[in-house]
């Protein structure tokens, strides 16, 4: 069955959506609709495939509360009906490269030897071809595409959301004990639905015409 979207449908929502600056506390995101939200971070695209992420999502009010001092302040971080810390790997290694071999495997029933060369490759890529400064790069710039994933997933199902780099980021680490888990915060997204009081809400989007940002070769 095709149920792909019609080009009008799609240009509709993404205009409609904007950066929330003011959440309706009262209204929350409906479990079902969570759940597809969760599966599009988790079809997310990486390169090989090695998803070098977590996705925090923080429930806990208290937790949101001790958060909000580190995001300057903004009222998202507490009014949202859900925020999401995206936090990216900091010591990827060659066990990491060996379990999603064997995740690989597993799906699609074949065997890990079959992988060498993919292995290899890898390898050579991420393990002798950066050092640990360039891969926990790589594995920070990998978490973007998770972003703008959700976003785009979120609009398409009328749900607003604001992605937020204004936060301090090794404050959330040491409040969410990132460090030892080998993750950095990378930045954070606020979910949920716009108050009628926010005024970017009816605001005009501002973009450079599509002559400017094209180039044609």
């Amino acid at each position: 069955m095709n149920t792909t979207i019609r080009p009008e449908q799609l240009i509709h929502q993404l205009n409609w959506r904007y950066a929330t600056k003011q959440f309706d506390p009262r209204r929350k995101i409906s479990e079902r609709e969570w759940a597809a939200l969760e599966q599009a971070l988790l079809l997310t695209p990486s390169s090989f495939g090695l998803q070098p992420w977590a996705f925090i999502v923080v429930k806990d009010p208290a937790v949101r509360a001790k958060l909000q001092p580190a995001s300057w302040g903004q009222t998202q971080i507490v009014d949202a009906s859900h925020l999401v810390v995206f936090a990216s790997r900091t010591n990827l290694g060659e066990s990491d490269l060996e379990a999603h071999l064997q995740r690989i495997a597993a799906v699609r029933g074949m065997a890990v030897e079959a992988l060498a060369e993919f292995r290899t490759m890898m390898a050579g890529s991420l393990l002798q071809g950066m050092d640990a400064a360039g891969r926990s790069a790589w594995a920070k710039n990998q978490v973007y595409i998770a972003l703008g994933n959700l976003l785009t997933a979120a609009a398409l199902l009328g749900i607003d959301a604001c992605p937020m780099e204004g936060i301090d980021r090794a404050q959330y680490d040491a409040i969410l004990g990132l460090s030892q888990k080998g993750l950095a915060t990378a930045m954070a997204a606020t979910l949920g639905y716009r108050s009628a009081a926010d005024q970017y809400a009816a605001a005009a989007k501002v973009r450079f015409p599509k002559e400017k940002m094209f180039i044609e070769i």
